[in-house]
């Protein structure tokens, strides 16, 4: 389960890359990888690493010294597309990165993402120039996040709205997931089953195969 989501105030690592799909952000070779935390080196793999492991010169943008510890990843149009793979949210929260703003997401990797603890925010093209022209400007800028009033401080104390799905939001807060969800109801569901007769066996006569 994700930690519960607080604000936070982050510096942001700037890709303009745009269509970036899965594949890219990790590739197929790491699908089989279950450890989580040891998935941060995954993270868009094949644009940061020679074949021989060394970083590649110059250094992708996640790999300069000063985006260390940055959380929040500034990206182009379409980030996510391609297989569904939730390895993907799982690298970039190994790596740190607990929110991404984009002007547009694949549907399944927005759905992943907020289930892995990743906020996808989208912005409207015209707020998309001006984060990057921000960022540019002043490349140490920071940005605050806070999910509960779905807001983003920006550096020159304008407030970045955006939207996000009630359920996904009161999960993402929680820290938990749909089966947490579930779970934190046990005792209601068990009451309820406990007042109500058994199920019936809908087998019951029929011929069972062999």
């Amino acid at each position: 389960m994700p930690e519960p989501f607080r604000q936070f105030t982050s510096a942001v690592v700037p890709l303009r890359a745009e269509h970036v799909d899965t594949d890219q952000v990790v590739p197929a070779r790491y699908l089989k990888v279950t450890d989580k935390a040891g998935l941060a080196d995954a993270l868009f793999h094949d644009w940061r690493f020679n074949e021989d492991g060394s970083l590649k010169d110059p250094p992708f943008v996640l790999d300069r010294p000063e985006m260390a510890g940055r959380n929040i990843l500034l990206v182009g149009d379409n980030f996510g597309a391609g297989s569904s793979r939730e390895h993907a949210p799982w690298a970039l929260t190994a790596w740190g990165i607990r929110a991404i703003l984009s002007t547009s997401f694949a549907d399944i990797f927005r759905s992943n993402a907020l289930k892995n603890g990743v906020l996808p925010i989208v912005v409207d093209p015209a707020m998309h120039e001006r984060l990057f022209a921000m960022v540019e400007a002043d490349p140490d800028a920071a940005f605050t996040v806070d999910l509960s009033e779905q807001g983003v401080l920006l550096p020159d104390g304008s407030t970045l709205d955006f939207d996000i799905d009630p359920f996904a939001k009161r999960m993402l807060l929680a820290g938990t997931d749909e089966i947490g969800y579930v779970l934190s109801h046990l005792p209601a569901i068990e009451s309820w089953e406990a007042t109500h007769p058994a199920r019936v066996d809908t087998r019951i006569g029929t011929p069972l195969e062999a």
